[in-house]
């Protein structure tokens, strides 16, 4: 027998976006026979109840045009604002000097230049999201073919599970730096725990800002006792090699970008779009990356910091002793920067979500929530290891995240500003976006990413691999040869890709 009721719709096993609501559908008077019905029969209901508290539970299929009505544009500003005006920045910064040995000048210098050009990448995918509704790795679909933006969608999955690990070991730091009955263990797995609630409760409550000043008015007088010339010749080499971490750092935002506009409205302007995650990005990270280098190259002058330093790994023990001079507020104030790194995590690990349900329509099917629980669960046990040797860590997540996504972000610029020549109507997403039939092949830029890799590992630059280029003088330039290397060969393949097998 059946009867009919009202219940909530529970996305869970759709790739719908929709959010829960109530709905009509046709209900089955019976109990569930297999341990499979059980068990989508729990799921059903523990996802039904997670969204009636606020849990996110939607999947990747693009937000219809009638449903993208948000005019708040500043509000995206704002997101990528909060999302890096936190300690992990403070940390990606102080490398220079920490792990490089650049000394203030180098440092600022670098991380003015490569900032100011490399965030316009993240702004310019951030574009993508209001006008078309898709998230990152589902727009990859139009240019890797739907098969082919399945290499991106992993990579994709382990540079934010990397990026995890990342904000965990800061934000332990940080607030092991409050209590000496603290450790920097149990604070990972407090970070890791905040980050998994907030992604729960959906970007919205990313909004946080955290007052940096305080740490120039309290250190000032130490600061301006420090020179800012190199204390020592700086090979161009090593100056490249942190310009790549840094461009890492910004570059790595590209395939997060668009998925956090798709409920803005696509009629706004392009370049408004852009301008408004542009300042977000720079008025953001650019202060917070000088302001760790600043200080880790002044710590060699501070005994009180150069101890919170250690041996170059402890970027929440500088922090801490930068801030001890005020007593009970400079605790209080560490407590806030480490309870702000989940404003960085949480998009993160949103992202792995919808990543994860983009490799394949099984996936597709899997809650959100359970994704994020078990990608919290892996982090945050690497965390701790890799906590003792976070700058090593540090660089060589960045490094991997820089090799990959500066092919991916020039192939789907290329294609967009090549092929499509800005042209919206040019995508069909609603319609289109899991049917590898109506999506390109992919030939042209899985091959293209290919070539670029075997270009790319000879200008590497690691402490378990460099390059012949990397070794004759020129440091780390894999992502930058990449980039332009993605461009030209995905030019020349994806014209004899549409002349052999079409216009698709």
């Amino acid at each position: 027998m059946a009867t009919t009721e009202k219940k909530p719709r529970s996305p869970l096993f759709s790739s719908s976006d929709e959010k829960v609501s109530e709905a009509e559908v046709f209900v089955v008077d019976r109990q569930p026979s297999t341990w499979s019905s059980k068990a989508e029969d729990v799921f059903h209901r523990l996802t039904i109840w997670l969204s009636r508290w606020g849990v996110e539970t939607h999947g990747i299929t693009p937000v219809p045009e009638e449903r993208r009505t948000d005019p708040r544009l500043y509000q995206i500003a704002l997101i990528w604002f909060s999302a890096n005006m936190n300690i992990v920045m403070f940390g990606t910064g102080a490398a220079g000097p920490a792990f490089f040995g650049l000394g203030i000048r180098s440092s600022v210098l670098t991380c003015l230049v490569v900032d100011s050009v490399t965030v316009a990448i993240p702004a310019m995918f951030a574009v993508f999201g209001p006008k078309l509704g898709t998230r990152a790795m589902v727009h990859s679909r139009f240019s890797w073919g739907y098969y082919g933006a399945i290499i991106p969608s992993i990579l994709n999955i382990l540079t934010n599970e990397g990026y995890l690990v990342l904000n965990a070991i800061l934000g332990g730091q940080a607030l092991a730096g409050v209590s000496d009955h603290l450790s920097t263990s149990i604070g990972i797995v407090i970070i890791g725990i905040i980050s998994l609630a907030v992604t729960f409760c959906g970007y919205q409550v990313l909004h946080c800002l955290v007052a940096f000043i305080v740490m120039i008015g309290v250190g000032g007088k130490s600061l301006i006792q420090v020179p800012i010339t190199d204390p020592v010749p700086i090979p161009t080499s090593a100056i490249f090699t942190y310009g790549a971490t840094l461009a890492a750092n910004v570059v790595s935002w590209a395939p997060l970008s668009p998925d956090y506009g798709v409920h803005h409205r696509g009629d706004a302007s392009d370049w408004k779009i852009f301008f408004y995650v542009y300042c977000g990005f720079l008025f953001s990270m650019t202060p917070v990356h000088m302001l760790g280098a600043t200080f880790a190259a002044a710590s060699h002058s501070v005994p009180a910091w150069q101890a919170g330093l250690g041996n170059g790994n402890n970027v929440g023990g500088l922090v801490a002793a930068v801030l001890e001079p005020v007593g009970g507020f400079g605790k209080f104030l560490l407590v806030m920067l480490a309870l702000a790194t989940p404003s960085a995590s949480a998009p993160t690990l949103y992202t792995v979500c919808t990543s994860f349900m983009t490799v394949s329509k099984v996936f597709a099917k899997i809650p959100r929530f359970l994704i994020a629980v078990l990608a919290t669960a892996i982090a945050i046990p690497i965390s701790i290891i890799g906590a003792t040797r976070f700058y090593t860590t540090m660089v060589q997540i960045l490094s991997f995240i820089g090799y990959w996504s500066a092919p991916w972000s020039a192939i789907v610029l290329t294609d967009h500003f090549l092929f499509r020549r800005t042209h919206w109507s040019t995508y069909a997403p609603l319609s289109a976006f899991d049917d590898p039939a109506r999506l390109p092949r992919g030939y042209a830029a899985v091959a293209a990413f290919v070539v670029t890799i075997g270009v790319i590992v000879p200008c590497m630059q690691q402490t378990w691999w460099t390059g012949p280029i990397a070794r004759a003088g020129a440091g780390d330039v894999g992502m930058l040869v990449g980039w332009f290397v993605a461009v030209g060969v995905y030019t020349g393949a994806r014209w004899v890709e549409k002349r052999v097998w079409g216009v698709r």
